[in-house]
């Protein structure tokens, strides 16, 4: 086993103990795209097998099912096994659910040039439609206002953003409910290249790192 993966950790979900819900976590020395971090957050499991999405789905079911009403669910970072089960839960008949019945759309956008895009034959499923934001990951909130600007500038109106992990409660007015949260985490911090206590004893970097997965240097 390669020497960064060899100090994996696993990390169970502690709000509810029913499900198996885990992260694998590798500590070290990573950079983001906006900052650097001291975990490498691995969701590939959570991501990509049917059971723990499944269970993740439900969790993050709970927050809505009795309070808000989706049209649709905006899927970034490769969420969209667990965006079309959180849509078969919100929707599921015989619950007290306002989206009972509903036949929720899953999207995802485009990034040509950087730059979030929604094609036209999907748009009219954003145009004065309520939207739940699903995304893997939020360490500096960056990333969800930047979906956030897009889904609004395409008539969208946002009734909640979920991710698996998020570093953050809420960002630009708006709550982040995650499974995972930094208190999960011994230890963590995310921080700018200047601020990094790794850099500054000149530590090299052990990989490159987003919500799809890891590149080593």
């Amino acid at each position: 086993m390669p020497v960064m993966e060899s100090r994996a950790v696993q990390v169970r979900c502690d709000k509810n103990r029913d499900r198996d819900i885990v992260l694998n976590l590798i500590p070290g020395h990573f950079a983001t795209s906006h900052s650097h971090v001291n975990y490498y957050i691995d969701m590939t499991g959570i991501k990509h097998q049917q059971k723990i999405a499944k269970q993740a789905a439900e969790f993050m079911a709970e927050r809505y099912v009795n309070s808000v009403s989706v049209d649709t669910i905006i899927c970034m970072d490769g969420c969209e096994i667990i965006g079309a089960f959180l849509a078969e839960e919100l929707s599921k008949s015989g619950v007290s659910s306002l989206n009972e019945g509903t036949d929720i759309s899953i999207i995802t956008p485009e990034y040509p040039n950087g730059q979030l895009l929604f094609r036209d034959n999907v748009q009219d499923r954003i145009w004065n439609k309520n939207i739940l934001l699903l995304v893997a990951s939020a360490t500096t909130g960056k990333t969800i206002n930047r979906s956030l600007e897009c889904i609004r500038y395409y008539g969208g109106k946002i009734v909640g953003t979920s991710a698996i992990f998020s570093a953050i409660g809420e960002t630009g007015g708006i709550e982040v409910n995650s499974i995972f949260t930094s208190d999960n985490l011994p230890n963590y911090f995310t921080c700018s290249v200047l601020d990094c206590p790794y850099c500054q004893k000149g530590q090299k970097i052990d990989a490159i790192v987003n919500s799809y997965g890891y590149s080593k240097i």
